[in-house]
This record gives C-alpha cells, structure tokens and sequence, in this order.
C-alpha cells in the first residue's frame, strides 16, 4: 500500500481524533486555562477537522474507497470506518458548521457572561468527535458506539445552568435516548444472529427470509426507533422543546449541527443500508415511518405557530423539518432520498442561522417573545435580514437552498405515485410561511417600534458575522447546490447507489 492510500485512509480516523484531543486539552487544563487559549484550542481543532474532511470529497466523488479496520470485536464484527457518500455529506456539514458555531459562541459566551464555559467548549468538541464516528461508521456496531457517546456527551450541554429546569430537561432527554439506544442494541443482535453481519450495504443486507412473518416489522420499529427519538419525530419529541432551556448555541448544536442531525442519518442508515428499500417496503415499515413523519410535520408546524417564546416556535419547526427528512427516506424514492439526505444539509444552514439571531436578540435586547420585537428590525437590520433569508429558505421558496432539497423530496412522492405525502409537504411549506413570516413582519412593521429598542444595536461581531455567513451560505447553496463541495452531486451518488441495488436509479 503506497503512502498516499495510507495517509487518505487514516484521515476518518483523525477527523474524530482532532476534536477528542481538543476536548481532553480543555477537559485536562479545566479552569485554569485561560479563555483565549482555550477558544485557540477549539478553533484549531475545528479548522483541522474542515481541512481533514474536506479532503476526502475528491476521492469520494471518483467512487475510491476509504476503509480503516481498527480492531476485530467478535468473528464477523469490527469496529471499522468507512468513507461513503452519505457520510461525507453529513461530516461536511458538521465540521463547517462546528468552526461556525465556536466563532458565534466566543461572541455569546462572553457577551452574555455564562458560567462554565470551559466545560461548555469540552463538551461540544467531544460531540463533534461523535458526530464524525457516526458519519464513518462502517457497521452498526461501530455506529452504534458513536451514537450513545454523542447522548453522553450532549447531556453536560443540555444540563449547563445546572438548575432545577435544566437538569429535569437532562433527565427527559437521557431517559428518551438511552431506553431507545438499548432497544437499537438489542435489534442489532437479532440482526447480526440472522444475517452473520452488521456491515452497511448500500440497498441492506437484511432479506425477507431471515426473520419470518411480522417479525421483520417488529425489528424494524426497534431498530429505526433510536433514530427517530433523536430526530425528534412525534410522539417521542418532548425532550427537544425541553431542551431549549441550554443556552443559545448549544440549541444550535442540537438543532442544527449534529443531535437531530444524527437520528435523521440514523434513519437514513437503518432504512438504506440495513433493511434496505425492498424490505422496507414489504414488512410495512416504510409505510408505518412515513405516516409518523407525515403527522409530525403537520402537527407540530401547528403547535409552532401558537408559541410566542422564539426557540420554542424554532424547536418546534425543527421537529417539523427533520420528518421532512424522515418522509424523504420512507418514500422510497431515488429523488426523495437525495432530497432527504441534501435537506440535512440545507436545514442546518439555515436552522443554524435562525438560532444564532434569537441568541443575537437576546444578548443584545434582551428579549425571548415575538410579541416584544416590535420594530427590531429597524435596530438591528443585519440580524433580521439574515433572519428573513434563513425563514424563506425554510419555506422552500426558489432561489434558497431549501427549495432544492423540499423539490426532490416532492418530486420522488409524486413520481412513485404517493401523492398525498406530496400535497403534505406542500401544505407544510405554507404553514412554515405561517409560523416564521409573521416574525419578520413584526420585526420590520412600520412607525411603531419598542421603546426598548431605542438604545439596541447590532449584536457583536463574533455573534455578527457567522449568522451572515450562514444566511449567505443558505442563499448561495440555493443558487448553486454543487458550490465547493458537491454535496448534491455526492447525495444523488448516494440515491443511486441505494436503488441500483433494487433496479432503480435517478438516471
């Protein structure tokens, strides 16, 4: 094996070790460090991680194979990465969004003087450290692990106050995805006993004579539960709200950057590479997933309109938009999944964005409700313009990098007959108007402005300038899907390599 192969196929392995290190050097130092040390350790951290990602997009794009084997757990079972399309998409999201974040949150931090925030900047670069296990896990196992060590690690974050609200909000969301993960692990044994392998396939593994009858069924909701209790799918959605008590950019971070993130791509994983889309289909789970994505998008945009509190209607509105992920899996559709797997892009840029202006209003003015924004706008036009951008993306109106991923998602439904999840995505994009609009109109409503506004300016740059460079970056991903990294290239690389296993493909 010549270098340049060996150096490309340790990079997985360092993508999730740059970030671990940076996490135990906080962890290790503790409060002793000093502030700008300890931001000089996360940022470095974090432009490693882009630059060790990122250069694996060319490779996986020509279709080369990036497999590191680090040990044998059981016959049959190792704990292995592997670099595939789906997962490069996910990591390249991740790690931009991660260097993006820390910026933002030096700038929140220190400008609304939290407590903690060492262990803050530990916690969330260990997460990022899961979130690129979960993006290279080669099996189940290997996932599996990365994915409980992401729940372990977002607890610190979700806790941060460390008050009564705050640790019962810890409780609810350990208590959601611990029960889930163990019932994930027990499906997993089932399923290595049957089919002698955890390793993901494009098309799955799994076939309709290893388990028979409903039991197939019965495995499937096991499994594909863990995914969808992160991804906040109703009616195991009631940590994520709660939840909304951690500061601003740890509300980022579950929303946007990896917690949600990871139940979607679970999803993804479970239905696409386990199971596969035949079998998905014939033991009624796909059915059964896409009703409960179908409901959740419509019942929960309804709940987000009724909430006055900012991160509330937001988190309720992620709810909504990660079953829109949900749904594009569970149609079975090349386009679809492309649509899905490219939403996962889309919706962190401009969920992120969204949340970093409700942390910029309230470190700023100071508020939490709609109802008190009256004429913000006019006092912080930056932050409402890049608010507005993000809430059209969300939408899906054209020229927004949402409209891309919500059209393929359509498309695949009304291509493969399935008409009425179609209409419902359709129905939930003029509802998302309903819910976000109406903050941007008060925001920019003419000739009456609070009086408490009056003294306000734009929050600071640190918190300024990665809210406009994701705004941009929404627009700009709209405008041009393939810019830089050629994530919706990579992601129909992905439908294709699924559905050709199954006849089918997006040519």
């Amino acid at each position: 094996m010549n270098m340049n192969l060996i150096a490309l196929n340790l990079r997985p392995l360092l993508a999730i070790l740059v970030s671990l290190v940076a996490s135990g050097l906080i962890y290790v130092l503790g409060e002793h460090i000093k502030a700008n040390t300890r931001e000089a350790i996360t940022f470095t951290a974090s432009i490693l991680k882009i630059l060790l990602v990122y250069s694996m997009v060319p490779a996986v794009l020509t279709g080369q194979t990036i497999r590191l084997e680090l040990f044998r757990l059981v016959d049959g079972i190792s704990f292995a990465l592997n670099v595939d399309t789906a997962g490069i998409v996910f990591a390249c999201s991740a790690s931009t969004l991660w260097l993006l974040t820390s910026a933002y949150s030096v700038g929140y931090m220190r400008g609304h003087g939290e407590k903690n925030q060492t262990g803050y900047y530990a916690a969330f670069a260990m997460c990022l450290s899961a979130a690129m296990g979960i993006c290279f896990a080669a099996n189940l196992i290997t996932f599996f692990i990365f994915f409980e060590v992401l729940t372990i690690a977002t607890y610190p974050l979700v806790v941060h106050y460390r008050d009564a609200e705050g640790t019962s909000s810890g409780r609810k969301y350990l208590a959601y995805t611990l029960i889930s993960g163990q019932i994930f692990f027990a499906a997993m044994v089932i399923v290595y006993a049957v089919s002698g392998t955890l390793e993901f396939k494009p098309g799955g593994f799994m076939d309709s004579g290893m388990i028979p009858g409903g039991w197939m069924l019965i495995i499937f909701v096991m499994m594909i539960g863990a995914g969808i209790v992160k991804a906040g799918v109703m009616p195991f959605h009631s940590w994520l709200p709660a939840a909304m008590v951690a500061p601003t950019p740890v509300s980022a971070l579950l929303h946007a950057v990896v917690v949600v993130k990871a139940g979607a791509f679970a999803t993804l994983r479970v239905v696409m590479y386990v199971f596969g889309p035949k079998l998905a289909r014939e033991c009624g789970g796909a059915t059964l997933l896409a009703w409960m994505a179908a409901v959740t998008i419509l019942i929960s945009s309804l709940i987000a309109l009724k909430k006055d509190n900012l991160k509330a209607r937001l988190a309720f509105s992620t709810i909504g938009q990660l079953s829109y992920i949900v749904l594009g899996i569970a149609i079975l559709s090349p386009l679809s999944t492309v649509g899905a797997l490219y939403h996962l892009v889309a919706h962190a840029f401009m969920k992120i964005t969204l949340f970093m202006c409700a942390g910029a209003i309230f470190v700023t003015a100071h508020k939490k409700n709609i109802s008190e924004m009256v004429g913000l706008g006019r006092r912080m036009p930056i932050t409402m313009t890049a608010f507005t951008i993000a809430s059209l993306g969300i939408a899906g109106f054209p020229f927004f990098v949402g409209f891309v991923s919500k059209a393929n998602i359509i498309m695949g439904a009304l291509k493969s007959g399935q008409l009425l999840f179609g209409v419902t995505l359709i129905v939930s994009a003029l509802l998302a108007l309903t819910y976000l609009m109406p903050v941007v109109l008060i925001a920019f409503k003419r000739d009456v402005v609070n009086p408490d506004f009056t003294v306000y300016g734009e929050a600071n740059r640190m918190m300024l300038i990665p809210l406009v460079i994701t705004a941009g970056l929404s627009l700009l991903l709209g405008l041009a899907p393939n810019f830089g990294l050629h994530l919706l290239d990579l992601a129909m690389q992905t439908g294709n390599a699924v559905f050709s296993a199954t006849g089918g493909t997006l040519c």
